[in-house]
């Protein structure tokens, strides 16, 4: 009988370790032969977000009457006919403050997107993007602007009359603009910052 002069392992582990090192690289192919790379224009139909510079809205406009008309078809319904908010089963949030006419702290107003968020073109993109529930992308650019128009007004933001359209918007100066900080730089492996997240 043989025996080996060297440790089992010391054949071993290099050989298992080449052998996972093979299936990786065979893992790491071009492509699973599912699907097909989607072409710009498709690419172009799903990127529709809105930064706070307003640079990505679209052509359009809208004043509050014609967004106060849409409201009461398409979103009453699950947000109350004053913007009150919804009732239980499906509770929608308010999207009014409390105390109409009178200026609240926005951190007091409760989870109102269009008197607490820093930037007006944060409306208007939450509204093209996720609204009506389950209806989504069902509003044309005018809609989205004449319902942003109505919802900043209700809340004391911009006046009836205002035109909202794609250089008017960003231009609005929000209750709660200096009310967020900025996102500290963060690179990865960066220990959390103290307090966080409570």
């Amino acid at each position: 009988m043989r025996v080996l002069s060297r440790p089992w392992w010391t054949v071993g582990a290099p050989l298992a370790l080449v052998m996972l090192l093979g299936v990786s690289a065979l893992a790491q192919g071009p492509t699973y032969g599912l699907g097909r790379t989607p072409t710009p224009e498709e690419l172009r139909a799903w990127d529709i977000s809105v930064g706070p510079t307003g640079e990505e809205l679209p052509p359009g406009s809208g004043i509050a009457a014609e967004g106060a008309r849409i409201y009461r078809i398409r979103c009453a319904g699950c947000h109350g006919r004053n913007l009150e908010g919804g009732r239980a089963p499906r509770r929608a949030p308010r999207l009014v403050k409390t105390e109409p006419g009178r200026d609240v702290d926005p951190w007091d107003a409760g989870r109102i997107l269009p008197y607490r968020s820093p930037y007006a073109t944060t409306v208007w993109d939450y509204i093209n993007r996720g609204m009506p529930l389950y209806q989504e992308g069902t509003l044309t650019a005018d809609q989205v602007y004449a319902l942003t128009a109505f919802l900043l007004f209700r809340n004391d933001v911009i006046a009836e009359d205002m035109v909202l359209d794609a250089e008017s918007l960003p231009q609005i100066e929000m209750p709660n603009r200096d009310g967020w900080a900025p996102l500290p730089d963060w690179k990865p492996g960066s220990p959390r910052l103290p307090g966080y997240p409570f």
